[in-house]
């Protein structure tokens, strides 16, 4: 392992005289400057990065710049680095599929004379798609996504485009979008977007700079093209030529937007798709639906640990859960199935060979069976199956379709011969092919003749003492050993031509052999010929089906997504349920003992589950307090999880679910510090939050943990107060709101007269009385937590005993100090904190409803848009206001 490990890192010697380097560094230093641009130079044997590259890849890659040389001499010199073929397929695979800040070009050529033969984007793997997918066993190529945002007072109109490269697939939609873009978002997360064209001229203004920050948190490189690129005047002509069937369709569909057309039209400019004759007619344009996918933000995918007509799936998952055999038999199968989509694509680019044909063939030759296990099928959902998959099925592997297919390639490919991993066609499949078969038989059986007769005449024996060789020098040539020369010296020399002499022996022949190594040759060179016109034939021929396997792909995606939904829940040893689903208007969610699938999957784990009921009018807003470690980011994690999966068709962990729809989940969760983008942890928080407020529906979830943490306590207390208020009043959507802040609880008790429906939880801990030991129970319970557990984390993670007594004193003093518990006149055993009171009942009645006021306000400012300075001035002004409005109220001077 380490031997390949070294040999994976070597560094090829640059070999580079004078004069190359010169030509070369002449060529390297006219090319523009582009930060983002990757260069490679191929030099046949290796590879070559130079400049501000070359560092990048000897820090990257090699983690170390001693792997940098020098080309050139004085001011001219520049840094360079080798690569080797191992390293540069390692560099490709991570720049195009894993990072999203780099494109990548390949540049062949030599001394001065380069030229560009491959580039590459995250969206647009481009001609890197033969070394990304070498091994067939990388994931399908990402989307592309063409925005084109217009400013206006009541909002910003968006009109977004999008290419599915792998699928054949483009996308266009129009829509009315928020200051923080959250449609935008939650349509980069849906198709999976990578990259995203955007006009250069509008990236400079303030108001895109909410976009930008999508953009990074969605992991989306953006590459700017001109204003002038955003043009629709084409578009309906270019889409006649690449999508199939009827251009009136198309027409009418682009014509319905104003802006989207124009992003679509920069795609297609982009992509160069119609530079490739093979993608005429096989395209589809689809418009892209919001309403048609539960929305999810970046952070909800990154909390939810999810990638991206709920009942009908639940009852295929149901029906492949309950018959185990039926289930087994269809994964057997499947199993043995390649990537068609990906092998179809190859096929129709032509670039394709007789493997690819074949692994379509022994893909093909699974669906009859997984057609014959379903016929087999008569269990509860047999209707159901039969209307799904049955009736595709019959239609895609009848005698004009997939069968057809079938035997085309048993008819054309020489199948015997895969055993031996030769892709060949078979002689049998055409009569000149055939004849000169026959031929080239006819040939090595005189050749083999004439070798026996050799070794006869020479007193050799055949094969160990007389050999016969074929190389590419000399062709069929007799081989003896030096220790056998001698022998027949003489008659070598009278009777054979001596070709060369080494010392695994003596290479040699005669009229006889030279002629009908010849003749071997050539009927060889037109028999490889005439194999490749066929297989060219066969190829094109292939291609032809690309409707078959593209509709037959997408109906075995659906089933190997919904077995694998099964063989989840059939294989969990804690069991898991089918969800009921009710629409998002009507019902609650309820899920008993629910658990998280990837936290319980872990070995270690012994996952203790927890029922969780946001019920309308009760319990519909949750504020759940703590310790830390005790379980409140999980459980809040697991209900998104659990949710997600229902509305997908999958079981959830749980013993009993009952979900009403949601369209959208929303999630601030944790503190990821955005510093390297100059986004503080504060601001990142602001800005999450920002877009749960203008995004959020009362038919949405929302999770919220530890929102208010990233700036000083009263800060943070008062914007979650304020911003759960909004939630509950403005929102109405189902909550779940994590929280260190224990004075929020009062919440509950002042609503408790309302139909707001909030309630208090909290996750249940245990410390003994005489040890002071904490222990985590991670149970969630009804009512809020009566204290802090700070101090006996610290003692979890083994601080000083000197440093918990002095937190413990520190602590004390702080209780009988701070003004927060001001905020409620509830008893204080209510409200689970230990304040005193330090202003009159008058002005708390005063101050209350005012501070209020103040909040709301703050939180409504557009922080994301505006400088330090401004903003400062702003909460100076709303803070002036509160007091002229006021007076010389106590309360709120304390509160400030």
């Amino acid at each position: 392992m380490d031997g390949d490990l070294q040999e994976h890192n070597k560094l090829p010697e640059l070999k580079l005289d004078a004069k190359q380097a010169q030509g070369f560094l002449t060529f390297f230093k006219k090319l523009p400057n582009d930060e983002k641009a990757v260069r490679i130079f191929d030099r046949r044997d290796y590879f070559t990065a130079h400049g501000e590259n070359a560092s990048f890849i000897a820090k990257t890659y090699y983690h170390t710049t001693t792997a940098l040389r020098q080309i050139g001499n004085g001011s001219d010199a520049v840094s360079s680095v080798s690569v080797s073929k191992n390293m540069f397929e390692t560099i490709v695979r991570d720049l195009l599929l894993e990072r999203t800040d780099h494109s990548l070009e390949l540049y062949e050529g030599s001394g001065s004379n380069w030229r560009l033969t491959k580039r590459g984007t995250p969206g647009n793997l481009g001609s890197f798609e033969d070394i990304l997918f070498a091994n067939n066993d990388m994931q399908d190529s990402p989307v592309i996504v063409a925005l084109l945002p217009n400013f206006r007072e009541n909002g910003c109109t968006v009109g977004l485009g999008y290419v599915d490269l792998s699928k054949r697939v483009l996308g266009i939609t129009e829509f009315l979008d928020d200051s923080h873009f959250t449609n935008v978002e939650s349509c980069l997360v849906s198709l999976g977007c990578k990259e995203c064209l955007l006009p250069t001229e509008i990236t400079k203004s303030n108001d895109c700079k909410p976009l930008y920050d999508v953009m990074s948190k969605c992991g989306v490189m953006i590459t700017e093209r001109k204003k002038a690129e955003f043009k629709s005047r084409d578009v309906g002509q270019d889409l006649g030529r690449l999508v199939k069937g009827s251009n009136e369709p198309v027409r009418d569909l682009v014509s319905s937007f104003e802006f989207a057309p124009m992003a679509l039209g920069v795609l297609l400019s982009y992509t160069e798709l119609l530079s490739d004759e093979n993608n005429y007619g096989n395209y589809q344009i689809t418009q892209y639906n919001l309403s048609n996918y539960m929305r999810l933000d970046s952070a909800a995918m990154r909390a939810l640990n999810v990638m991206e007509k709920i009942n009908k799936r639940l009852d295929l998952v149901q029906a492949f859960v309950e018959d185990t055999g039926f289930r087994q038999v269809l994964r057997q199968h499947l199993k043995r199935i390649a990537d068609i989509e990906r092998l179809i694509r190859i096929i129709q680019k032509r670039r394709a060979g007789l493997l690819h044909v074949v692994k379509l063939y022994q893909s093909s030759i699974r669906v009859p069976y997984i057609k014959s296990a379903m016929e087999g099928y008569n269990g509860e959902f047999a209707s159901l199956i039969e209307e799904r998959y049955m009736d595709r099925l019959n239609f895609w592997t009848n005698d004009e379709h997939l069968s057809k297919f079938i035997g085309l390639v048993e008819v054309s490919v020489d199948l015997d011969q895969l055993e031996n991993g030769e892709y060949m066609i078979s002689p049998g499949y055409d009569s000149q092919l055939s004849a000169l078969k026959d031929e080239q038989e006819s040939l090595e059986q005189q050749i083999h003749n004439l070798h026996r007769k050799t070794a006869d005449d020479l007193d050799l024996a055949l094969d160990k003492g007389l050999k016969l060789d074929k190389g590419t020098q000399f062709g069929h040539v007799f081989r003896i050993t030096k220790k056998e020369e001698p022998k027949v010296r003489k008659k070598l020399a009278s009777q054979f031509v001596v070709l060369e002499t080494r010392k695994d022996g003596v290479k040699f022949t005669n009229t006889k052999l030279k002629k009908l190594g010849d003749e071997y040759q050539k009927i060889l060179e037109e028999y490889k010929s005439c194999q490749k016109e066929l297989v060219t034939r066969v190829v094109e021929t292939a291609a032809t089906f690309s409707e078959v396997f593209e509709g037959l792909a997408m109906l075995l995606a659906e089933l190997d997504v919904l077995l694998s939904f099964a063989d989840l829940a059939a294989s969990s040893p804690t069991p898991y349920t089918r969800p009921e689903i009710t629409p998002s208007d009507t019902g609650d969610i309820i899920l008993e003992n629910s658990r998280h699938p990837c936290v319980e999957a872990q070995d270690w784990v012994n996952f203790i589950p927890n029922d969780c009921k946001l019920v309308r009018g009760e319990s519909w807003f949750q504020i759940i307090t703590g310790p830390n470690m005790g379980g409140k980011s999980t459980f809040i994690r697991q209900v998104g999880v659990n949710i997600l999966m229902a509305q997908v068709g999958c079981f959830v962990p749980c013993d009993k679910a009952s979900i009403s729809i949601r369209d959208c989940i929303f999630a601030r969760v944790g503190a990821g510090d955005c510093q390297l983008r100059g986004v503080s942890t504060f601001m990142q928080e602001m800005l999450e939050t920002a877009s749960i407020l203008k995004g959020a529906t009362h038919k949405s979830l929302i999770i919220i943990d530890e929102l208010g943490r990233g700036t000083s306590t009263y800060d943070g207390f008062g914007l979650a107060w304020a911003i759960c208020e909004h939630l509950v009043e403005v929102i109405k959507a189902p909550t779940l709101f994590a929280t260190h802040f224990h004075e929020l609880t009062a919440l509950a008790h002042e609503n408790s007269g309302q139909t707001s429906g909030i309630a208090n939880y909290h996750v249940s801990a245990h410390i003994d009385s005489l040890s002071r030991k904490l222990t985590m129970l991670y149970k969630v319970e009804p009512g809020a937590c009566d204290q802090s557990f700070g101090i006996h984390v610290a003692e979890f993670a083994n601080f000083p005993q000197s440093v918990v007594s002095l937190a413990r004193e520190k602590a004390a003093e702080l209780e009988d100090f701070s003004p927060l518990s001001i905020l409620s006149d509830e008893p204080q055993h209510m409200v689970g904190c230990k304040r005193k009171k330090l202003s009159e009942e008058d002005d708390v009645a005063i101050g209350i409803p005012r501070a209020r006021k103040f909040l709301k306000e703050f939180s409504e400012l557009p922080l994301d848009k505006m400088e330090l300075k401004e903003a400062l001035q702003e909460v100076k002004r709303l803070k002036n206001e509160m007091l002229n409005d006021t007076g010389d109220c106590k309360w709120l001077k304390q509160f400030l």
